[in-house]
């Protein structure tokens, strides 16, 4: 019986070393304070926005999928960057066919 004892006993300091261990390494798992309303975590440079960048946005979940302001705004940025080459292509497509 001494010996059932003596187990619990050790097995229940080595189970508080380890909580220990890992509360003193990792943190008490406290969560991040929420994000001020109009704040995202979606970033695309101002200019020459590349396909990598695409591909690494990333969207803040809501309930039903995506938030759609952040959508938006990616999606805005991607167009007016599109008008903008677009009209580079155009401009320099006129001139050498002007020469």
């Amino acid at each position: 019986m001494q010996t059932i004892l003596l187990y619990l006993l050790v097995m229940a300091v080595v189970v508080a070393a380890v909580f220990a261990v890992v509360w003193f390494v990792f943190g008490r798992g406290e969560q991040l304070p929420p994000l001020d309303r109009g704040t995202t975590l979606t970033r695309l440079p101002r200019a020459g926005i590349t396909g990598d960048d695409v591909r690494a946005l990333t969207f803040a979940q809501t309930v039903r999928g995506y938030s759609p302001s952040e959508v938006d705004w990616a999606m805005e940025k991607l167009a007016r960057e599109l008008d903008e080459l677009r009209g580079v292509v155009g401009y320099l497509r006129a001139r050498d066919a002007g020469e």
